[in-house]
C-alpha cells in the first residue's frame, strides 16, 4: 500500500527551509528566541495592563466584553465565565489546527529553520496564549463579589474562580514548554517525534485545560440561582462539548499513528484510545445526562475530522487519521442503563466493554482508515493494553463528574482509585516501551524498476530477512519515507518466509529519508535504504544502491539521527525529572480543584436531564440524566 502525499500549499513556503544545507539540528538561532522573547513578553504585558486596567477600574473594555459574553450565548452565565469559556474553546480549536499542521509540516518537511520559520507554529502560540488570557480574564474579571465557594482568595477582597486559576495555569504549563522544547533541543539534539518530553507538556496543558474549563463552569452554574439558570438544552449542549473537547484533547496524544509514522509499539494505539474514550466519555455521559457520550462524539468528530480536512484538503499537508469512538460512546451509554447511579461501577464496566468490544470496533475500522492497521500480533497485548487503559480512564472520568456534580466519594476511596489508575496507566506505557532489537539480523535489498536521474529516482525492492525467520507475524513491514517534502508508507507484499517487495516505488532522492521499518512482538527495528547527507549534524549520505545487505539496528538511530549520543545518562534523568516534575503538578493542581467543587459546591439539585428525558423525583438520578 503506497501513501506518498506532497505538501503543497502553505508547504511550499518551507520548501526552501527543507531544501537548505544546513538547518538547525540543536535549538532555533539567538535572533529567533530573542525575538519570540520580546513578542511573549509584549503580549504578557498588554494582558497584565487590561487586568490591572479593570481592577482598578481604569479600563472598561473587560467589563464591556463580559456583559456582552452574559447577553449572549453565556446568557445565564455569570460574565467571568461566560467571556473565558468561549475565549478558551475557540483557543483550542486555533492550536489544534496548529499542532496538527505543525506535526505534519515535520513528517513531510523534518527539521525547520527555528520557530518563527515555521508557519504552524503561529496558531499553536496563539492558541496557548488564549487559553492562558482565558484562565487570566477568570482570574481578574470578578469584583465586588466572591465567584462562589469555591473560589481563591488572591487579596483581601479579591477572590478568583477556581476553575479560572487552574485554566491560567494549564496555559502556563502548555507555554512553558516552548522555552523548555529549545532547551531540551539544544542538550539532546532534535528529537523528531511526538512523545518528546517538553512536546508532550505543549498537548498535555491544552487538553487537560478541558478539565479547568468544566470546573470554571460548574462554578458558574453554582453562582446563579435556579430562576436565573440557562435552558437546559444550553447547559447540556455545553457540557457536551466541553467533554467532546476533552476526548479531542486526550486523542492528541495519538498523532503519530494517526499519521502513520509511529515510533512506538502499535499495543500503544489501543491503550491511548481507550484511555481517551473511558476518561471522556465516561465522564461527560454522567455529567450531561444520557445520550451525552454520543453528543460528545459528534462534536470530536466535526472538530477532529475538521482539522484533518483543513490540513490535508485546504493547507494540503498530511491526512491524519481520525479514530471513530461511537463504539465506545455506544458501549458508556448502555452500561450507564444499569449503572448510572454507581458511578465507579459504571466507570470500570464501561472500561471493560471499550476494551473489548470498543478494541473490535476500532479493529475492524483501523483496515480501512490507519495507514498500520491492527494485526493480529496485537491482538492479545493489544486488548490487555485497551481494557487497562479503559478502566483506568472510565475511574478518572467517574472521579471527574462526581466532583464536578458535588458527590464524590469519600476522600480516601478518591485518591486510592486514582492513584492506582494513574499507576496502571504508568504500568501499560512502561510495557509499550520495552523494545527487543535482536542481534545478528540482516536484510538484503534488491532494488527493481529504478526510475529517473538522481534529483528524482525512484525504485521497488524485494528485501530478504536473514534469517528467514527473523520476521514471523508482524504488526508491520513497511518501507517509509518521510522528510522528503512527504510521506511514504509502503506496507511490503510477503512472498514468503522472510522475502517481501514493494507494492510502489520509493524515493530515494534529495532530502527523503528512507528506511526499511520492522515491528514484530517486541521487536521495532528498521534497515536504513537512502538518507541524504546533513551538514547540521555531520551525517554523510547513505546511498541505494543496486543491491545492498545492511544490519537490522534499532529504528530510532534512523529516524532521529539529529540526537546526540554522547549525552551523560544522568543529564536525560533529571531533565525527565523536572518535565515529569511540572506535569505532575499541573495533575495534581487540577485533582485539588475538582476535590474543591466536590466539597464545597455540594449538589444541591439534580443535573439537567438530556433533551429527551424528563426530571424524575428527588433523588431519583438516573431519571435526572444523570
Amino acid at each position: 500500500m503506497l501513501d506518498h502525499l506532497t505538501g503543497t500549499g502553505a508547504g511550499a513556503a518551507l520548501r526552501l527551509a527543507a531544501e537548505a544545507p544546513a538547518r538547525p539540528a540543536g535549538g532555533a538561532a539567538l535572533d529567533q528566541i530573542l525575538i519570540a522573547s520580546t513578542g511573549a513578553a509584549a503580549l504578557t504585558a498588554v494582558l497584565l495592563v487590561f487586568g490591572w486596567g479593570h481592577r482598578t477600574g481604569r479600563i472598561t473594555v473587560l467589563t464591556r466584553l463580559a456583559d456582552l459574553a452574559e447577553r449572549g450565548p453565556g446568557r445565564g452565565t455569570p460574565g467571568w465565565a461566560a467571556l473565558p469559556l468561549p475565549v478558551a474553546m475557540v483557543s483550542l480549536l486555533v492550536a489544534l489546527l496548529g499542532m496538527y499542521w505543525d506535526i505534519s509540516l515535520h513528517i513531510s518537511h523534518g527539521r525547520d529553520e527555528g520557530p518563527l520559520a515555521n508557519i504552524a507554529h503561529y496558531p499553536i502560540l496563539v492558541g496557548l496564549f488564549g487559553i492562558f488570557t482565558a484562565g487570566v480574564l477568570a482570574v481578574v474579571l470578578p469584583k465586588g463579589e466572591r465567584p462562589g465557594a469555591a473560589s481563591v482568595r488572591i487579596t483581601r477582597d479579591w477572590h478568583a474562580p477556581a476553575g479560572g486559576v487552574l485554566l491560567a495555569g494549564a496555559g502556563f504549563y502548555a507555554l512553558l514548554g516552548f522555552p523548555l522544547d529549545d532547551v531540551w533541543h539544544r542538550i539532546f539534539g532534535q528529537d523528531v517525534t511526538l512523545w518528546g518530553p517538553t512536546h508532550l507538556m505543549l498537548i498535555g496543558g491544552a487538553g487537560l485545560s478541558l478539565t479547568a474549563m468544566a470546573i470554571l463552569e460548574r462554578e458558574a452554574r453554582a453562582a446563579r440561582p435556579a430562576a436565573e439558570q440557562p435552558p437546559r438544552w444550553i447547559g447540556y449542549t455545553r457540557r457536551c462539548m466541553l467533554g467532546g473537547g476533552l476526548l479531542i484533547g486526550l486523542s492528541v496524544f495519538q498523532a503519530e499513528y494517526d499519521f502513520g509514522v509511529p515510533q512506538f509499539r502499535l499495543v500503544h494505539q489501543p491503550l491511548l484510545i481507550a484511555l481517551a474514550a473511558g476518561c471522556a466519555l465516561v465522564a461527560v455521559r454522567l455529567w450531561a445526562g444520557r445520550g451525552g457520550a454520543v453528543v460528545a462524539v459528534a462534536f470530536y468528530m466535526v472538530v477532529r475530522g475538521g482539522v484533518s480536512v483543513l490540513v490535508a484538503g485546504v493547507i494540503g499537508e498530511l491526512w491524519a487519521a481520525v479514530p471513530l469512538y461511537f463504539a465506545e460512546a455506544l458501549c458508556v451509554e448502555v452500561a450507564a442503563l444499569a449503572l448510572a447511579r454507581r458511578p465507579l461501577a459504571l466507570g470500570a464496566v464501561s472500561g471493560v466493554l471499550i476494551g473489548t468490544a470498543g478494541f473490535g470496533a476500532e479493529y475492524a475500522f483501523g483496515q480501512v482508515a490507519f495507514r498500520l492497521p491492527w494485526t493480529p500480533d496485537i491482538l492479545a497485548e493489544g486488548m490487555a493494553m485497551a481494557v487497562t487503559g479503559g478502566v483506568a480512564g472510565g475511574l478518572c472520568g467517574a472521579l471527574l463528574a462526581e466532583g464536578l456534580a458535588g458527590r464524590a466519594p469519600r476522600p480516601a476511596v478518591a485518591r486510592g482509585v486514582f492513584a492506582g489508575a494513574i499507576l496502571a496507566v504508568s504500568a501499560a506505557v512502561a510495557n509499550g516501551l520495552i523494545i527487543d532489537v535482536p542481534d545478528g539480523r540482516t536484510a538484503t535489498v534488491t532494488l527493481t524498476g529504478v526510475h529517473g536521474d538522481a534529483a528524482h529516482r525512484t525504485a521497488g525492492a524485494r528485501i530478504e530477512f536473514s534469517p528467514a525467520a527473523a520476521v514471523d507475524g508482524p504488526a508491520w513491514v513497511t518501507v517509509t519515507g518521510w522528510q522528503g517534502e512527504g510521506l511514504h508508507v509502503d506496507r511490503l507484499v510477503r512472498e514468503r518466509d522472510g522475502v517481501y517487495r514493494t507494492r510502489e516505488p520509493m524515493p530515494l532522492h534529495g532530502g527523503w529519508k528512507t528506511l526499511i521499518r520492522v515491528h514484530d512482538g517486541r521487536t521495532l527495528a528498521g534497515v536504513p535504504i537512502y538518507l541524504p547527507a546533513d551538514p547540521a549534524i555531520g551525517a554523510k549520505e547513505l546511498p541505494a544502491p543496486a543491491e545492498f545487505t545492511r544490519p537490522v539496528q534499532s529504528e530510532r538511530s534512523i529516524l532521529q539521527r539529529e540526537l546526540k549520543t554522547d549525552v551523560p545518562g544522568w543529564l536525560w534523568a533529571v531533565c525527565s525529572a523536572v518535565v515529569l516534575a511540572c506535569t505532575l503538578a499541573l495533575v495534581l493542581s487540577l485533582g485539588w480543584g475538582v476535590a474543591r467543587i466536590a466539597r464545597r459546591l455540594p449538589e444541591t439539585a439534580p443535573p439537567p436531564p438530556g433533551p429527551s428525558t424528563t426530571p424524575g423525583p428527588p433523588g431519583s438520578r438516573e431519571k435526572a440524566g444523570a
